[in-house]
């Protein structure tokens, strides 16, 4: 998921039913809900697709992401009838979260195990944009060495310095108490993802054009073993899993929409555009990517043009991708700084460490109010991002580990199961049946990415 509309999440830790609304105009319609969606979805995750495509193949690649379209698709038809309490007598009449409903449809303790996974989405996408941060500088600098040095020239730059500049940032930009109003940063989020993504594309376009034919196999990249070629398709699935699913912002996005017509209808239908136009969006960066690089198509997909003119573009587009997680890392992770510290001052109300704030007094700048606590809680959180990216600073086993971990429970097991409540399906009926299927054959999928990114976790740290 982008950065772009992480700034929905911010009701995203609630555990707890709202009491009651606080009645504001809802004027969106099914196109500005279309583009919620795309800026939302389209992000980091694209650049990984070409290596998933060049691990998979020609045929079983754009299956692959045809395929997690069309789960996405239904699992999000399933979700827009959870925006609606069947019941106001039991909760708000409209639920203006993903946990929200998680809770009113089904109990306090699903939505406790829910808020524990969506915490893990977040505190995994701060790893995650560290590490992508990291390799775009590099490339940046990689970049220019080979235009000024030449292309034989050793060029070889490590990613650590880069890690540790990114995680100084983030700790002075956590000190923001809150984002009240983060529209600024999320459009320009936004504009960022969007530039860089379609700049790979065009990239990948030009330099297969340049060449003249097009590189690749039915099969894909060729492996040693047969056990290998599991395990890299495998992160791969992992990979595309992580770019497609939009499900903790989609019932915030339905929040917006005017009504009538009801509006799970209109969310369906921006949900089939946004989607078509995203896998297509995807299939195109994916394939071109493909076939530009065939077998040694690079993990990331604007790192691997280094070598190429023009080098300003390959920087421009890798410089997009830094500011885009810049930003990104604080939205994902302020519901997160917000919902524990508010769990600690419900819980030490006498504390001064918890509950105080200090005035410090810089020369030449305003005032500057510091809890203790904000101050050492969000600084170890992000030691703890950066710390856990340097070590494991391997971007396809990131994300294939992240987007398998979370794919299943966010966007499958709890929508089917809130659908269920929610229409009374009735145990061995002819959709339950069909349904529960679909929810366990995505589980193994998940388990199978799982545990393939996993072992390509450790196998890179060993090698």
């Amino acid at each position: 998921m982008g950065a772009a509309a992480a700034d929905n999440h911010d009701h995203a830790p609630l555990l707890q039913a709202q009491p009651a609304e606080i009645p504001f105009k809802r004027t969106g319609n099914a196109w500005t809900a279309v583009a919620h969606i795309i800026t939302g979805v389209i992000g980091s995750g694209v650049l990984s697709l070409a290596w998933s495509m060049a691990q998979l193949g020609w045929i079983a690649g754009p299956l692959a992401m045809l395929f997690f379209g069309l789960i996405t698709l239904l699992s999000t038809f399933l979700l827009c009838d959870s925006y609606r309490s069947p019941d106001p007598e039991y909760g708000p009449a409209r639920n203006r979260s993903y946990l929200e409903a998680v809770y009113v449809n089904l109990g306090k303790r699903n939505a406790w195990v829910c808020g524990l996974f969506v915490q893990i989405s977040l505190f995994g996408t701060g790893i995650a944009y560290t590490i992508t941060s990291a390799i775009s500088m590099r490339a940046i600098q990689k970049s220019n060495c080979y235009h000024k040095e030449g292309h034989e020239s050793a060029c070889d730059f490590g990613d650590t310095s880069y890690m540790l500049a990114f995680g100084v940032v983030q700790i002075v930009l956590s000190q923001i108490p809150n984002f009240h109003n983060l529209q600024w940063l999320s459009i320009l989020a936004a504009f960022m993802s969007f530039t860089y993504s379609s700049i790979g594309f065009v990239l990948g376009l030009a330099k297969v054009a340049g060449d003249g034919y097009v590189k690749g196999s039915m099969g894909g990249i060729s492996s040693s073993s047969a056990a290998e070629k599991v395990w890299l398709v495998s992160q791969a699935i992992g990979d595309i899993a992580f770019a497609y699913p939009y499900s903790l912002i989609l019932i915030e996005i339905q929040d917006t929409l005017k009504s009538p017509p009801p509006e799970n209808q209109t969310m369906k239908k921006a949900s089939t555009i946004a989607i078509t136009v995203t896998t297509f969006f995807y299939l195109c960066c994916g394939g071109f990517g493909y076939a530009a690089f065939g077998d040694a198509t690079p993990g990331n997909l604007l790192t691997g043009f280094g070598f190429y003119e023009p080098y300003w573009l390959i920087d421009f587009a890798n410089a997009c991708i830094v500011l885009h997680l810049f930003g990104g890392y604080q939205v994902f992770s302020q519901p997160l700084f917000a919902n524990v510290e508010k769990w600690f001052v419900e819980k030490f109300p006498g504390s001064r460490f918890v509950n105080e704030s200090h005035t410090l007094k810089l020369p030449l700048l305003p005032d500057i109010r510091l809890n203790l606590f904000r101050l050492c809680f969000r600084s170890v959180y992000v030691v703890l991002t950066t710390g856990i990216a340097m070590i494991f600073p391997y971007f396809n086993q990131v994300l294939g580990v992240h987007g398998s971990l979370i794919f299943w429970p966010l966007s499958v097991y709890f929508p089917v199961e809130m659908y269920f409540k929610q229409r009374n399906i009735e145990a061995w009926t002819t959709k339950w049946v069909m349904l529960r299927t679909f929810s366990i054959f995505c589980l193994l999928l998940s388990l199978f990415a799982l545990i393939g990114s996993i072992q390509g976790l450790v196998s890179a740290k060993l090698s």
